[in-house]
This record gives C-alpha cells, structure tokens and sequence, in this order.
C-alpha cells in the first residue's frame, strides 16, 4: 500500500479504511497476480463475508477461476486446499485486455489498419423488394 499514492482513491487499490477495517480478519492467501484474499465477519444474513485487495487497478476480470469460486462461496477452504493442482494442459487466466494494446481487434477494426478481406461470391444483399 502506497500512503501518499492513495489514501482516499479505490481505483488504484485498498483505501486507508479498508485496510482499517482488516484488523481481526483472516488472510486466506494470494494468488499469482498478488491479489490478497480475506475471510471475516458475517452480512446481515448471517453469511461469512469474503474479499479481494486488488494488486494494482481494481478490475474483477483480474481474478483467477480459482479463487472466484472462492469468494462466491463455491468452495468452502482456500482454493490451495479444496482444489486439485491444476492440470498440465490447462492455461493461465487472463484478465480482461478490452482497452490495451494487447486487445483483440479483427481485420476490419479500425485500430488494425481498417482493411478487411473483400467479400467473396457467395454474398447477396437484402432488398425490401425481393
């Protein structure tokens, strides 16, 4: 946590009551994107309540399959413990790239030059009259 950076913003991360409001709350872990993740007190429904201190921006796409099962009351220990290792074919989790240069953009998107692929015969257009 950054004092100076930010005291009263929750864009860039935990504000200073959030991380007030920590004490006496159980850390669970923390998954590869440095998100911490923490367990205590209960809601008006008497349901423990569970959440995430982001690592930089605040941005749910940023948390892994894994521990969203968690906050969601999915699975009930911390994904290291209820989750079997993760299989060799599986892939990482990404986060959401909509907005950075690594977004996807198809052939005729502007950002990727604009030009697509010329129509091919089997196109027809529509006309009220046909």
């Amino acid at each position: 946590m950054s004092l100076n950076r930010n005291p009263f913003t929750w864009w860039n991360g935990a504000t200073l009551g959030t991380w007030l409001g920590l004490r006496g709350k159980n850390r669970m872990g923390e998954d590869s994107l440095g998100n911490v993740y923490w367990e205590g007190g209960k809601d008006p429904n008497g349901v423990l309540r569970r959440w995430v201190i982001y690592s930089g921006s605040n941005d749910a796409s940023r948390v892994p399959p894994e521990w969203f099962s968690w906050l969601h009351h999915q699975i009930d220990a911390a994904p290291d413990q209820a989750l079997p290792a993760p299989r060799v074919w599986e892939k990482a989790a990404e986060p959401n790239l909509t907005g950075t240069h690594q977004a996807y953009r198809p052939s005729g998107a502007l950002e990727a030059g604009g030009r697509r692929a010329r129509s091919t015969g089997d196109y027809e257009a529509w006309t009220p009259e046909a």
